[in-house]
């Protein structure tokens, strides 16, 4: 037997095989099988080529992956796997291997309405997907933010407007020990909190063989099941760590003779390496782009000539890849084999990028809560802001020990909030859905996995607290601004689709946010510093005044802006004319997809809100449309596997028509699971590879 291929009830695939490199490349085929038109997109992105044929619109985050050297890292990492763990390097080309049979046999729809051909993948593309995947998870681009914010309000402004920024994904995930169960055994639940794309950015499969038996959720085109698994003895998940372990640098540049010089800490000019690359794109005129790359590493905006807007110096990015060659693939085997939760520590040593916040459990009863992944040591200054290159005392020193954390009666709740990870980051989430999911857990004394999706789905909105403080606090309104705060005081603070009072207070929330930003205070910093456009949505004001609102709500004296006057003028607006329905007829899914939709079936309506549980994104006063949400939902239960539970935004299936392309969505709509199913011979068989 090489390999077989089932499928359950909903098209997931479950793979068997002989040996693990036999189920790597089966992982391959069927990966390209399902999802051959996303793996060509994902292939593009990582190598700077997507403008080819999605056009200019694709250029700016195309320029961002070339002169931040994404490939031709990945490449490095490849080799220094090679070198370093030529088990794990086979196993990769194994998976590659198999994506390349499988693309050759594909006929997705994609291709023929874009004129494209399947692209061959090397050894190295896996880690570059990767790599293009996370680059912007850290959220580097803040401290562009921090600095613009300085610049205009003064450096108290940056605490005043820290928060959970528009562009940083993250993820709800708990676990409750067994002592807190009715099994006696744990259970580790959560869902991703990632932009929506269809297809899904993770793929529920089964991975087979005589070395190990798991269920998880798989990134496509990344072999192996990195942030979500269950191995019928031990189980993991992970959320956004919120750790800061990517520096930017001012560099300052000058052309010679024989190319770029930049100005070192030691005070001396150093030859830079310094090549052009021509980016194709579709419908317009290529476009050269210089690449250069300093000792701290590559520039990602300006050149010698400083940026578009005169600025004298450019921006490098050093982040760890490209530093020590390690994407931390040699953590991938290591966890498909892992029995008990040491193994899964021990596999974690090795995770490189993303930090994440990592919960196991298995079925002796282990538990472990740790943050995994390279944060290097540096000065303080690294972490708030752009330094100067050519200053001393910037330079990376060596690197942080991942912090541990233990349990609070049986249970831990990891929700992008200050954590065990604090030490490693600067920013992080409102306390809100962590302080929810705790309250909700602390609620019952014993837990079953069937119990879990209440919580997956809980909409109370914490944060709507200062807003309504302000209402209740208003006299003088008008008739119908008055009967507006009243049904505003009445409501639930549940941001449930079918909830009309939802409705009123994101009207009201909206409004608010505009209000704020055409302030004379704070409309100087509309103005964006001239940066590439992949990095504006850091440095817009609206989303930053949005997700910041409860801050600026309750700040003591915000540059003489006059709270209580801006949520009157709101009210008095909305109730002017005030929104018609529900809060799911405006919240509804906007996925991202690289071709637009042509079905023309309409977007659900949701329910959640950015500081629910149940997180689904708007962007108060720019749109009620939600971009960000559960990018999956899952339920592992170490008492039984089966009893577990897993589902996706849309289906397995990345081919449009498949009858598995979007038959998940009435269950992830509806807050609930697909069951995990393991025994094969309750599967259907497809093939024989």
């Amino acid at each position: 037997m090489s390999a077989e291929t089932y499928r359950d009830a909903w098209g997931i695939p479950h793979l068997r095989a002989a040996t693990a490199g036999e189920l790597a490349r089966a992982q391959g085929r069927v990966t390209a099988r399902d999802r051959a038109w996303q793996l060509e997109v994902e292939r593009h992105r990582a190598q700077g080529t997507s403008a080819s044929f999605l056009g200019p619109g694709a250029l700016s985050w195309d320029r961002l992956a070339r002169r931040a050297r994404l490939a031709d890292t990945a490449r490095r990492c490849f080799a220094a796997l090679e070198d370093k763990d030529p088990e794990t390097a086979a196993w990769v080309r194994e998976y590659t291997d198999g994506v390349n049979e499988g693309l050759a046999a594909c006929d997705a729809p994609e291709f023929a309405r874009t004129g494209l051909a399947p692209g061959r993948w090397e050894p190295w593309t896996p880690l570059a997907v990767w790599l293009a995947t996370h680059i912007l998870f850290a959220g580097f681009p803040a401290k562009l933010w921090r600095e613009h914010i300085t610049a205009h309000l003064g450096p108290d402004a940056v605490a005043l407007f820290a928060t959970d920024g528009p562009g940083t994904a993250g993820s709800n995930g708990w676990l409750v020990s067994g002592e807190r169960t009715v099994t006696g055994h744990a259970i580790v639940a959560g869902d991703p909190h990632r932009f929506i794309e269809e297809p899904g950015v993770y793929q529920q499969i089964h991975l087979s063989c005589p070395e190990f038996d798991v269920v998880g959720l798989a990134v496509p085109g990344v072999p192996g099941i990195a942030h979500f698994g269950h191995t019928g003895t031990v189980a993991w998940a992970i959320t956004n760590a919120m750790a800061d372990y990517q520096d930017l640098y001012r560099e300052r540049l000058r052309r010679t003779g024989a190319g770029v010089e930049a100005l070192g800490p030691d005070g001396t000019w150093h030859r830079a390496a310094r090549h052009t690359e021509t980016i194709h794109v579709a419908g317009e005129d290529s476009v050269e782009v210089e690449v250069i790359e300093t000792d701290r590493g590559p520039v990602i905006a300006g050149g010698p000539e400083g940026l578009d807007d005169g600025t004298p110096a450019a921006l490098s990015l050093r982040y760890p890849p490209r530093v020590t060659a390690d994407l931390g693939f040699g953590a991938l085997l290591p966890l498909l084999r892992a029995r008990r939760v040491a193994d899964v520590d021990r596999a974690l040593d090795a995770w490189a990028e993303p930090v994440n916040v990592v919960q196991a459990a298995d079925t002796e009863g282990g538990l472990l809560h740790r943050v995994a992944g390279r944060v290097p040591v540096r000065a303080t200054a690294n972490r708030l802001r752009p330094v100067p290159a050519w200053e001393p005392g910037h330079e990376w020193t060596g690197w942080h020990t991942p912090p541990r954390a233990g349990l609070t009666d049986g249970v831990a709740v990891m929700a992008n909030q200050r954590g065990p990870a604090t030490p490693l980051g600067v920013e992080f989430a409102p306390p809100h859905r962590a302080d929810r999911i705790a309250a909700l857990l602390a609620g019952k004394e014993r837990w079953s996995a069937a119990d879990m999706p209440a919580l997956h789905t809980d909409t109370h909105l914490a944060s709507a607290g200062p807003l309504l403080d302000l209402v209740t606090a208003l006299d003088g309104l008008g008739p119908g601004a008055a009967a507006l705060r009243d049904r505003l005081l009445a409501w639930d603070r549940h941001m449930d689709a079918d909830s009309a009072g939802a409705a009123a207070y994101a009207a009201v929330r909206g409004a608010v946010v505009r209000h704020l930003a055409a302030h004379p205070a704070l409309a100087p910093a509309a103005v964006p510093p001239a940066y590439p456009e992949v990095l504006q949505p850091w440095l817009a004001l609206v989303p930053r005044i949005a997700y910041a609102l409860e801050h600026l709500l309750r700040a003591e004296d915000p540059y003489g802006i006059d709270r209580a006057e801006a949520v009157r003028a709101a009210l008095e607006e909305v109730a002017a004319e005030p929104p018609a329905g529900t809060w799911g007829d405006t919240h509804r899914l906007a996925p991202w997809r690289a071709l637009p939709d042509t079905s023309g079936r309409p977007e659900p309506g949701l329910s959640g809100d950015h500081d629910c549980v149940l997180c689904t994104s708007a962007v108060p006063g720019l749109t009620d449309r939600a971009a960000r949400g559960p990018a999956a939902r899952y339920v592992w239960d170490l008492a039984d596997r089966r009893r577990s539970g897993w589902v996706v935004p849309h289906g397995a299936s990345g081919v449009p028509g498949s009858p598995h392309h979007r038959d998940q969505q009435p269950l992830w709509l509806g807050g609930e699971l697909a069951p995990v199913v393991t025994d094969f011979d309750r599967l259907t068989k497809e093939t024989d590879d």
